[in-house]
């Protein structure tokens, strides 16, 4: 289920699409163009706008779906007669498409609200599958297939650190439950005294591996792809509906056959960096054919544990450092 702020901002981004003028004439009524909307949610959704509770969210996401109704390049003014909401559930099939609504069947909108990520893949599903569906053949923990033994001597540190011998000897024998008793033993902003050399040594051993990997799996021919899936890419149009942080992102994202016809790829390099955890840097230069001009896009990916130290196997997090309005193929409203 999506968290309260998120059902928020997609919910009030829809309501801002339905041509009523405030958010409080749009739930006295629900709108038929939100009847597959169930009623559970609609009441938790208004409940949550008479508690104030998320003021900001709710405004936020009005003023987008009022700009995505008026906008020449989406609605143009006309009045949608449906408006489907995916509920955070994840979508059937192989689309690359961030699906939050979807508008007469045709218009798709991803909700992006304060988020520079744009991918959450296996690292083995980015460096090796290339974010396709292609089969791996090996699924180990990152860690252990990529730095065994700096991941050994973290383990071992961090024992040691918080005095906790009740464990196994190798990290590679670790249970569920023994990682669901560790990680909130290793819980806090910094690692334990004497443990950061290791755990330097393991983001340096798996920043370079990672890098490396990912560099050997990726052909020439294949670059131009990988920037598009990094980039979220796909075969159909859509919209993105949000705020960076500082203003509102209103986006429409082309396809490959339209990136093709405004933009020529012309390098996409990939480094590792040394920074407070395993990260690699990716960075795609093009040609922006309609200016005459070279551009550059720039992200990073982080690899890490997502729901504490030790707990589950570390993720490939993708974000985008160039800022979305500055993005190739990206098209402000």
């Amino acid at each position: 289920m999506p968290s309260e702020k998120t059902l928020v901002t997609e919910l009030a981004t829809s309501l801002g699409m339905v041509g009523i003028p405030t958010i409080e004439g749009v739930l006295a009524t629900k709108p038929a163009s939100l009847s597959t909307l169930d009623e559970a949610t609609w009441n938790q959704l208004r409940e949550l706008y008479a508690s104030e509770v998320y003021a900001d969210g709710f405004a936020a996401g009005f003023a987008n779906g009022h700009a995505f109704l008026e906008a020449a390049d989406a609605l143009a003014g006309r009045i949608p007669r449906r408006i489907e909401w995916t509920g955070g559930h994840k979508l059937p099939g192989d689309e690359t498409v961030p699906l939050d609504l979807r508008i007469d069947h045709v218009f798709l909108v991803s909700c992006k609200y304060l988020s520079k990520v744009l991918q959450n893949a296996s690292p083995a599903r980015l460096a090796e599958g290339l974010l396709t569906f292609r089969h791996l053949d090996d699924r180990r923990d990152w860690y252990e297939r990529v730095a065994p033994v700096e991941y050994q001597a973290l383990y071992r540190a961090s024992l040691n650190a918080i005095g906790a011998m009740d464990f196994p000897a190798l990290v590679t024998d670790l249970d569920v439950a023994d990682r669901e008793r560790l990680s909130p033993l290793l819980d806090g902003r910094k690692w334990p005294e004497g443990t950061q050399d290791e755990y330097r040594e393991l983001c340096r051993a798996v920043s370079a591996e990672t890098a490396r990997i990912w560099k050997n799996s990726l052909r020439r021919s294949e670059r131009e792809a990988m920037l598009w899936r990094l980039l979220r890419i796909g075969s159909a149009p859509y919209y993105v509906l949000g705020s960076d942080g500082r203003d509102s992102m209103r986006l429409r994202v082309d396809t490959p056959w339209d990136w093709r016809q405004n933009y020529s790829l012309e390098n996409f390099e990939i480094e590792a960096q040394e920074f407070g955890q395993p990260r690699v840097a990716w960075t795609a230069g093009y040609a922006d054919l309609r200016h005459g001009v070279h551009r550059e896009v720039r992200g990073h990916v982080q690899i890490r544990w997502s729901h504490g130290r030790f707990r589950q196997r570390p993720e490939a997090k993708v974000y985008l450092d160039t800022p979305h309005v500055n993005v190739p193929g990206y098209n402000p409203l």
